[in-house]
């Protein structure tokens, strides 16, 4: 049985090396690193250290002990509800990435499931995410599909 547990803030880097390994797998060319990678980690540290926070990571822990061999991320949304979405919380998962070494072991999918619990003890009702092919399949499995609805995207300028 595959043990997935709740992240802590001591997996914060861990959890920003396994996210470059999840953007390299989707590019042509690896992330660069950088200041990134601290703000993550920064960010990460403080939030998985709210027990009432909105977000959280399940992670497997590689055999050897000498870190993560996979992660995933989701974070709880409060949306205006909607006769779809009553409740209007809305999840999001992101950073869905499990070590090349440690692939096709079923470790991701131990993640999700462990996500999807977290979900379901908050009342999230409706949860988003966007797959590459590789990934499609598992969530299709777990129940997840294609919507109809147009994602569009706008980078705001910042002074």
């Amino acid at each position: 049985m595959i043990n997935a547990r709740q992240a802590t803030p001591a997996d914060a880097g861990e959890l920003m090396r396994l996210r470059k390994v999840m953007l390299d797998s989707m590019r042509p060319d690896p992330a660069p690193s950088g200041d990134w990678e601290r703000t993550g980690a920064a960010v990460l540290s403080q939030q998985l250290g709210d027990p009432a926070g909105m977000l959280a990571a399940f992670v497997v822990d590689r055999p050897d002990g000498t870190g993560l061999a996979a992660c995933v991320v989701g974070a709880v949304d409060q949306r205006l509800p909607n006769p779809g979405d009553p409740t209007g919380l809305r999840g999001y998962v992101y950073n869905v990435a499990t070590d090349p070494a440690h692939r096709r072991r079923g470790y991701s999918r131990a993640c999700m499931i462990a996500l999807i619990g977290w979900y379901a003890t908050r009342g999230v009702s409706v949860v988003d995410l966007r797959a590459t092919r590789d990934g499609e399949p598992l969530y299709t499995d777990l129940g997840f599909h294609r919507t109809d609805d147009p994602a569009m995207r706008l980078y705001v300028p910042t002074p």
